[in-house]
C-alpha cells in the first residue's frame, strides 16, 4: 500500500476544517471537558440539540483520569451510580459509596461524548460575544498561541447557550466579571471562589450550584461551586457527573 505524504495532511486538514466549520454556529458551547462538560455535551446531544466541547489541554478528561493523589481510582456516591452504568463503566460497593477505575471511567464517557457530539481539544476559551447583554458565543484561539504569549487575533463561535466547565479555574465566569465587570447571579455578583475541603457537602451544592450565571451562561462541575464559594471535594466524582446531566436538563428546556 502506498502512502502518500501530502495525501495524509489533506486529509487531516479537510476533515478537520470541515468539522470546524460545522461548529462556528451551536445551540450549546460548552468550555471544559472534564466529567461535567462531557456528560452534559452527551445529554445535550441526545436530546436533538447542536453541541461542542472545547478543550484547552491536549488530553479530554479534566482531573478524573488521576483519582485521587494519582492512585488512579474514583469515588461516587450512590445517586451518580446510574450514571456509571449508563457509560458501561464498572463500579464496586464500598461502605456507602461506589468506586471506579479513573482510566476506564475517563475513557468510557470521553468516547460517548465523542461519538455524541464534537470535542475539540487544543483551544482555549480567551473572551465570550455579548450582544444586548447577553452572552451569544465564545471566542478561541489556540492554546499554543496562549501560552506562548504570542498576539494572534482569534476566531469566535456563535452558540445560544455557554457552559462554564472549566473546573477550578471558572474560565467563562472570569472573563465575565475580571475582563468585562458584569454583574454574575452570585450574593457578590463575581466569582466568590471555593472553599476548603468538605466532601459531603461539596457534593450537594456543586448540584445546587449548577445554573445560570449570567445571562447565557451556566455553570457546570467544580467551576459552579468556585463560582458559589462551596466547598471543594476532591476525588468525588458524583456531584460533577450529576451536574452534567443537571445542566444538559435544563439547558434542553430552555431549547424548546
Amino acid at each position: 500500500m502506498k502512502i502518500d505524504d501530502v495525501t495524509v495532511s489533506r486529509a487531516i486538514i479537510e476533515n478537520y476544517m470541515g468539522k470546524l466549520l460545522d461548529a462556528l454556529e451551536l445551540d450549546v458551547a460548552i468550555v471544559g471537558a472534564g466529567p461535567a462538560g462531557m456528560v452534559c455535551a452527551y445529554n445535550l446531544a441526545r436530546s436533538g440539540a447542536k453541541v461542542a466541547i472545547f478543550e484547552k489541554k491536549l488530553s479530554p478528561g479534566g482531573g478524573m483520569w488521576g483519582g485521587g493523589m494519582t492512585f488512579n481510582e474514583i469515588v461516587v456516591g450512590p445517586e451518580a451510580k446510574e450514571i456509571l452504568d449508563e457509560f458501561g463503566i464498572t463500579s464496586r460497593e464500598y461502605a456507602s459509596v461506589f468506586t471506579a477505575d479513573s482510566v476506564e471511567a475517563t475513557g468510557a464517557i470521553i468516547g460517548a461524548a465523542a461519538r455524541e457530539a464534537r470535542i475539540f481539544n487544543l483551544l482555549s476559551c480567551e473572551d465570550v460575544a455579548v450582544e444586548n447583554d447577553k452572552v451569544t458565543g465564545i471566542v478561541l484561539n489556540n492554546s499554543a498561541v496562549a501560552a506562548a504569549g504570542l498576539h494572534v487575533d482569534p476566531l469566535t463561535i456563535r452558540s445560544k447557550f455557554v457552559v462554564d466547565a472549566t473546573g477550578h479555574e471558572s474560565v467563562v465566569a472570569h472573563i465575565l466579571c475580571d475582563r468585562h465587570n458584569y454583574k454574575l447571579f452570585t450574593e457578590t455578583g463575581r466569582v466568590m471562589g471555593e472553599g476548603a475541603m468538605w466532601a459531603e457537602r461539596g457534593e450537594e451544592t456543586v448540584v445546587e450550584n449548577s445554573r445560570e450565571i449570567y445571562p447565557g451562561v451556566w455553570a457546570a462541575g467544580m467551576a459552579a461551586n468556585a463560582i458559589f464559594g462551596a466547598p471543594r471535594m476532591g476525588p468525588i466524582f458524583g456531584g460533577m457527573l450529576l451536574s452534567g446531566r443537571k445542566c444538559a436538563q435544563e439547558i434542553e428546556k430552555q431549547l424548546k
